[in-house]
């Protein structure tokens, strides 16, 4: 978790960082390692045993180190997805993630920055780590659930993102515990388009798992094994039922709350209606590095080669460095109304209209002497310039 820029004492209060006082419980020095006993995998028993004893003596109050405040009013919704503060790449706590967790990381002493915590005193026994650990992995949920329908609260892989490869397993987290028997292949299901990007045309191709199962102490999830199932660069599509003959339950009897507008938890406060969410697969990641490597260089390099004064020659697309400086912000030769990369914006590029086609090109769709780029392809190139276009 998030160290003080401003130290305190020598064993400055970041996240973890125990009054030297209470931590001893009267040893005399107060470096013996914390422990808490009775902690359980529970929201409100870390609090108890962890936050409130150990962490609250520092992470209180306007002047709480990072602005975090570990006290019980403030600590759950300045922990469970907020980016850490110092490292805004990482979430403090990830539901169904612990080791992607920050507050894991700097408990046992694997965060990039600072030093594992509590500063200043013993690592927190990794049994105590474990139980943490445990809530997370379970969806890091508070301990007073709502009656109303259950909800999706996260999807791994995440919506939207792109995958060099199939993953192993897809893992959906819900706000609280269902009906295990409720989740099965024909309530949790994927499939891919069959190439083109889009689930209406027939073509797509459903994927049979190897198994659906609701983990062990862990009924708040669901995991998909992918085991023995190729990977296919295309668009896939989970969906999870709520709609239908067949659909997922809690422990009421309630259908899954499933409306997914692409921000979670998932729903309308109705229950009923599919969760569906789409991931790309693609050998292309949405960097230019990944695009030259895979597209510019063995594609498009033997015609645009710089050395001339007149297309294709005079667009230099040999390299990253000369591909940057041929496309972004520069005006196009056949549509001057466009640029060939407007960074942010794919749809108002003219690279993207010739690689897709259509009526707005001059002339011949790219590549010119290669089959057109497969619908992830085109949607790593059309991320990379959605993210601003960056070298």
């Amino acid at each position: 978790m998030d160290r003080s820029q401003t130290l305190r004492t020598a064993a400055c209060c970041a996240l973890l960082a125990a009054c030297a006082a209470l931590a001893a419980c009267g040893s005399g020095d107060g470096f013996e390692a914390v422990g808490t006993g009775g902690l359980g995998p529970t929201f409100g028993s870390i609090q108890a045993n962890v936050f409130t004893p150990i962490c609250e003596q520092c992470h209180s109050g306007a002047g709480a180190p990072q602005g975090l405040r570990l006290d019980a009013a403030n600590s759950y919704a300045l922990l469970v997805g907020v980016p850490s503060a110092e490292q805004s790449g990482v979430l403090r706590v990830n539901p169904g993630d612990p080791t992607n967790s920050y507050l894991i990381q700097k408990l046992e002493g694997r965060a990039a920055s600072g030093e594992r915590m509590p500063a200043g005193l013993p690592a927190l026994p990794q049994t105590d780590i474990d139980v943490i650990r445990q809530w997370i992995a379970a969806g890091a949920l508070p301990d007073s659930q709502s009656t109303a329908p259950v909800r999706v609260t996260s999807l791994t892989p995440a919506p939207g993102s792109s995958e060099p490869t199939l993953p192993a397993t897809i893992t959906a987290v819900f706000d609280r515990d269902i009906n295990a028997p409720s989740i099965g292949v024909t309530t949790f299901v994927l499939a891919r388009s069959g190439g083109d990007g889009s689930f209406t045309e027939g073509n797509e191709v459903s994927i049979a798992a190897a198994s659906v199962t609701v983990p062990l102490g862990s009924t708040v999830s669901a995991v998909m094994s992918l085991t023995g199932v190729p990977s296919v660069n295309d668009t896939y599509r989970v969906t999870l039922r709520g709609a239908g003959p067949a659909v997922i339950l809690d422990l009421s009897g309630n259908a899954l709350d499933g409306e997914f507008g692409g921000t979670f938890p998932s729903g309308n406060g109705t229950a009923g209606g599919d969760f569906t969410a789409t991931f790309q697969v693609s050998s292309v990641q949405p960097t230019l590095t990944s695009i030259q490597t895979n597209v510019f260089s063995p594609t498009c390099s033997g015609c645009h080669t710089g050395g001339g004064t007149t297309l294709p020659t005079s667009m230099n697309l040999s390299n990253a460095n000369a591909s940057f400086a041929a496309l972004v912000g520069v005006t196009s030769l056949q549509v001057p109304s466009l640029q060939r990369v407007t960074a942010g914006n794919p749809s108002n590029s003219y690279l993207v209209h010739k690689l897709e086609g259509g009526p707005n090109i001059v002339g011949l769709q790219m590549p010119r002497s290669a089959a057109p780029l497969d619908q992830p392809t085109l949607a790593a190139v059309r991320q990379w310039i959605s993210n601003g276009a960056p070298q």
